[in-house]
């Protein structure tokens, strides 16, 4: 394949799934930022030498306002902007819950074997996974964590939720990768469960995971 075909090939991706999130799913999206070559490297088009999300951040403080649902605004957008990394704004359709990768893999085939109802999850470049669930569970996940018996700073588990946003697949993220399903978006998961159905397992692997980890290094 020809250099010049793989950003045109990658540009599809974004386009395709950008329209698909917003008129499958109805999940508004937003365009962030993308990468630019630079020395033989790549950086983020913000600018900044050390941006924390290359290519995977917005481009302007109004972005929530900017991010649509619409599958025809969102194809103009990305033919606007073809690298644009596609951003879903949480807090609206689903919020995140946010976990180490090791654990998110224990949670998820716990999860499967318990045959708990499950919405799509995302693994990210820097080694964690997100678990889509219903609105309103990053503003009480602190409290449910604590009432299975764990400290949710302290075993790496977070919920990302209004006024925030992840990125999706096949966004990239510096030179580190693309972010991927886990567990694709279907049919089947179209209905999100609640933060309370999938707490227990994911704090039970973050708090496992977490203690392996400082035995370890003991």
């Amino acid at each position: 394949m020809e250099a010049a075909q793989v950003p045109q090939q990658r540009a599809e991706q974004l386009l395709d799934a950008a329209v698909r999130y917003a008129e499958e799913r109805h999940w508004d999206v937003c365009p962030g930022t993308w990468l630019e070559p630079a020395d033989g490297a790549q950086r983020c088009s913000c600018g900044e030498a050390g941006c924390a999300a290359p290519g995977a951040h917005p481009t302007r403080a109004d972005w929530a306002g900017r991010a649509t649902g619409s599958g025809a605004a969102a194809r103009r957008m990305w033919t606007q902007n073809p690298r644009a990394a596609i951003l879903l704004p949480t807090g609206r359709a689903f919020d995140v819950v946010d976990v180490p990768e090791s654990a998110g893999f224990l949670a998820l085939a716990r999860m499967e074997r318990m045959s708990l109802p499950l919405g799509p999850v995302t693994r990210t470049p820097d080694r964690r996974m997100q678990f889509f669930v219903l609105p309103g569970a990053a503003a009480k996940l602190e409290g449910l964590v604590r009432k299975v018996g764990w400290n949710a700073a302290s075993i790496g588990l977070h919920g990302i939720g209004e006024g925030h946003y992840v990125a999706a697949p096949p966004t990239r993220i510096g030179g580190a990768g693309a972010v991927q399903w886990a567990r694709s978006p279907s049919t089947a998961n179209r209905w999100l469960p609640e933060v309370e159905e999938l707490v227990s397992p994911l704090a039970y692997a973050c708090g496992r995971e977490a203690a392996d980890a400082r035995a370890r290094l003991s």
